[in-house]
């Protein structure tokens, strides 16, 4: 009886489970569809597995290399997988996502179509050709002045000043009385040459025919149209032969006169066209011409002055105005990339250009002319390359810092170091023997041979200088034996440098 009672429970026990299975799996058909496939374990690790890594090392100081993970001897974290697809090619990386949060922009370089285009600021200025002086060619006094100030506009034929010239009595009644005596012809003709070698007017002699007494006052009118640009006399002054009483100039055409730098005016040639428009209302333009391009550069603004002449209709134009002119020239085809590309360091200037790889690397170009937003590229650059218009600054920190990496990196074929390893304190100064492979103001890269007070391989890495003028014998080649102790910016500095054989 007990054994039975024992057998039923066991039984129980086996039909409960067998139930909570079987329903298991029903409640999973609802949950799932048919022929679900297995879910596939998705790590970071797994994914990062299958890129090929070349060795570990720690980022602060990337000399040392370890053929496995681990934390690093140097500081407090762990060590940094390198991986082979982020070596080749050159320049530096930045995944799609990573590029899209700094905001890193790309536009391609483009050939354009660019007419040289001067634009400049002119003042405005009489026309010196179109100036006439108004003189007297007689001894005199003005007796009375009809245009009494300067700047007035005065029209073709315009009554100025009355002249008296008592000088003029003399020949005219000399003349008058010839021909009342009845006088050859002879005499009669040589007393009137002489009143038109005194410069005494037809009309006024005319005028003293007609009424049979000489006449000595007389008007002088404007031969031209424009404004008093000079006013010589006044009522009552004393005149004598060549004492100009006005200048008047011309309006019908005005200079403009601009001041272009050297290096534009090199491309202006007479003739070329120009459009003037008036900087106080845009609405009013007028064509003109380049007519001279004055021979003087001016020695503080390194400046020539370009003539341009410009019609005057109606007269709106008055000196001083100030025209904006615009100089269209020839066409040509051009290497142009967008002006936020280029960083100009104050030497050269530096874009950011992406490989076909998809890296980054500076690269120097020179410039040509400034197009506003855009800018000429002479060299250095080809058409379709992309460069970077945003985010450049943090893409050539991380460019600069893979060079410093790559300076410091082990030679080729040189075998990881096994492990993470204690590195032994770095005090006093420590000697080793190497070639030096690169040389600049800051410091100098040797590939050197294992240095077994620090417990370091044989690799290539940079010391820093104490100042930028010591070595100063030190070549490219050179195999030396070197003295360095731990500090300095690029955290191991040279103390002395012996060379040990010629350059190779």
């Amino acid at each position: 009886m007990k054994h039975a009672y024992v057998a039923a429970i066991v039984l129980s026990g086996v039909l409960l489970v067998a139930g909570g299975y079987m329903l298991g799996r029903q409640s999973a058909a609802h949950l799932e569809p048919p022929n679900a496939p297995l879910a596939q374990p998705t790590n970071a690790a797994s994914a990062a597995s299958e890129r090929k890594v070349l060795y570990w090392h720690d980022p602060m100081v990337p000399g040392p290399r370890f053929d496995k993970p681990g934390k690093s001897p140097f500081m407090d974290m762990q060590l940094v997988p390198v991986f082979a697809d982020d070596q080749g090619g050159g320049g530096v990386k930045v995944s799609p996502d990573v590029q899209q949060n700094l905001g890193i922009r790309t536009a391609a370089v483009t050939r354009t179509e660019v007419a040289n285009l001067l634009d400049a600021v002119g003042t405005v200025q009489f026309d010196e050709r179109l100036s006439e002086a108004v003189q007297t060619r007689v001894n005199g006094y003005v007796e009375r002045l009809l245009v009494r100030a300067p700047m007035e506009y005065v029209r073709r034929g315009q009554a100025l000043a009355t002249i008296f010239a008592p000088d003029w009595l003399g020949p005219q009644n000399e003349y008058l009385a010839l021909k009342r005596a009845g006088a050859s012809e002879e005499l009669v003709a040589a007393a009137r040459e002489r009143i038109r070698a005194l410069s005494i007017p037809d009309a006024l002699l005319l005028q003293s025919e007609a009424s049979g007494v000489a006449q000595a006052r007389f008007t002088v009118l404007a031969p031209v149209g424009g404004v008093i640009a000079e006013l010589g006399v006044r009522d009552g002054v004393a005149v004598t032969p060549g004492t100009t009483l006005f200048r008047i100039a011309g309006l019908e055409k005005v200079w403009a006169v601009a001041e272009v730098p050297e290096t534009q005016a090199m491309g202006l040639r007479r003739g070329q066209k120009a459009r003037a428009t008036s900087q106080v209302d845009a609405s009013q333009s007028f064509e003109g011409q380049l007519k001279e391009i004055l021979p003087q550069v001016n020695a503080s603004t390194r400046t020539v002055q370009a003539r341009f002449d410009v019609p005057n209709p109606g007269g709106r134009l008055v000196p001083g105005m100030l025209l904006r002119l615009q100089v269209s020239g020839p066409t040509s085809t051009r290497l142009v990339v967008p002006t936020e590309a280029v960083i100009r360091t104050g030497t050269r200037a530096v874009v950011i250009a992406q490989k076909d790889n998809g890296a980054f690397e500076p690269r120097a170009v020179f410039l040509g002319a400034d197009l506003g937003d855009q800018l000429e590229v002479l060299s250095g650059l080809h058409e379709g390359e992309k460069v970077v218009v945003s985010g450049q600054f943090l893409v050539d920190s991380e460019a600069r810092l893979k060079s410093v990496l790559g300076s410091m990196s082990a030679p080729s074929g040189q075998e990881a170091v096994s492990g993470p390893t204690k590195e032994p304190e770095a005090v006093g100064t420590f000697t080793a023997q190497g070639k030096v492979e690169d040389i600049d103001a800051e410091g100098v890269t040797i590939s050197h041979g294992p240095v077994p007070a620090l417990k370091w391989p044989s690799m290539t890495m940079g010391f820093g200088k104490t100042k930028p003028t010591d070595f100063p014998g030190l070549k490219t080649g050179d195999t030396i034996q070197f003295q360095f102790k731990k500090g300095g910016a690029r955290g191991w500095e040279l103390l002395s440098v012996q060379p040990t054989g010629a350059k190779k």
